[in-house]
C-alpha cells in the first residue's frame, strides 16, 4: 500500500478502544492529521529543506511539461513520502512517476482513465465540495484511495466550508483532504479535525517553508483528540408502510354474504 494512504487511514480509521489505561495511551499516540506541502517543479533545490517539518511531498505538475522535477525528486530519496499532483492525467507522465518512484498521484475528477492500470500508486481524487450526494456515493466503489477537495485561498474558511467538510465526511468513508493557505490557524484546524478531515495540503513560500510547516505541524501535534470519530455512509431513509389490515377485509367480506 501507498505509505501516503497508509498514514491518512491510520487517522481515519475508528477502532474500538478497550477500557483503562492503556485505551488512553493509543488515542493519544495516535496522529490527528496528516500534513501535507504541495510546490511546484521551479522549487525543487533544496527540497529536503524544503520539505521539512511535513508528513507528506506533493510536487504539481502541469501536463506535457516534461515533468523535470521528478528527477530532483528521486534523487532527494526524501524520507517522507512524495507524489505528484496532476492537472491532467496523460500515459507518458504515469509512467514517469511510477518510474521515478513516486507514491501516489493528485487527479481531478476530469481527467482519463489513465490511471486505472497503476495499482501501485496510491491515488487521491480531486473533487467539488458541492458534488452531489449520489455522486459522493458513487466514490466508494471506485478504485480511489483518498478524497481531495480545494478551498478559495483568498476567502478561507468558513461555517459554510465546516457544513460542506461534515457533509463529506458523512456520506463518504475514504479519507478526506483538504487544500489550505498556509495561514490557516490553530482554531481552524480544530474545527477540520472535529468535522472529520484527516488530512491538509499547504503551500508554502520556499523561504518560510520549514519553518512554517515546523509551526504547523506543533499545532497539529496540540489538537485536542476527537473521541470515537466514526465514519458511515449516509443510507437514503425508506418510508414505512404499514399493510392494511385483514381482519377489514374479512368483515366486508361477511356483510356481503347476508
Amino acid at each position: 500500500m501507498s505509505r501516503f494512504i497508509d498514514k491518512l487511514s491510520q487517522v481515519s480509521q475508528v477502532a474500538s478502544s478497550p477500557m483503562g489505561f492503556k485505551a488512553v495511551l493509543s488515542a493519544a499516540a495516535r496522529p490527528k492529521m496528516v500534513l501535507a506541502v504541495v510546490f511546484a517543479e521551479a522549487s525543487t533545490e533544496g527540497l529536503a529543506d524544503y520539505v521539512a517539518g511535513a508528513d507528506v511531498a506533493i510536487l504539481s505538475i502541469k501536463s506535457g511539461s516534461g515533468i523535470s522535477g521528478l528527477k530532483k525528486m528521486a534523487e532527494a530519496a526524501l524520507a517522507i513520502p512524495w507524489g505528484g499532483w496532476l492537472s491532467d492525467v496523460a500515459d507518458e507522465d504515469i509512467e514517469s512517476l511510477a518510474k521515478a518512484g513516486a507514491d501516489f498521484v493528485v487527479f481531478p475528477e476530469t481527467a482519463s482513465l489513465a490511471l486505472a492500470g497503476k495499482s501501485e500508486l496510491g491515488k487521491v481524487l480531486q473533487i467539488d465540495a458541492s458534488l452531489d450526494a449520489g455522486l459522493l456515493r458513487a466514490i466508494e466503489d471506485l478504485p480511489v484511495d483518498a478524497v481531495l477537495v480545494e478551498t478559495d485561498k483568498k476567502e478561507g474558511l468558513s461555517w459554510h466550508s465546516l457544513l460542506l467538510f461534515q457533509r463529506l465526511a458523512g456520506l463518504l468513508t475514504k479519507p478526506l483532504l483538504v487544500s489550505l493557505p498556509s495561514t490557516v490557524t490553530q482554531l481552524e484546524l480544530q474545527a477540520l479535525l472535529e468535522v472529520g478531515v484527516d488530512g491538509i495540503i499547504v503551500e508554502a513560500k520556499v523561504g518560510e517553508a520549514a519553518r512554517r510547516l515546523g509551526e504547523l505541524h506543533q499545532m497539529i501535534d496540540m489538537l485536542t483528540p476527537v473521541p470515537a470519530r466514526k465514519r458511515k455512509k449516509a443510507e437514503p431513509v425508506v418510508p414505512y408502510i404499514r399493510p392494511e389490515a385483514e381482519v377489514v377485509e374479512e368483515e366486508e367480506e361477511e356483510e356481503e354474504e347476508e
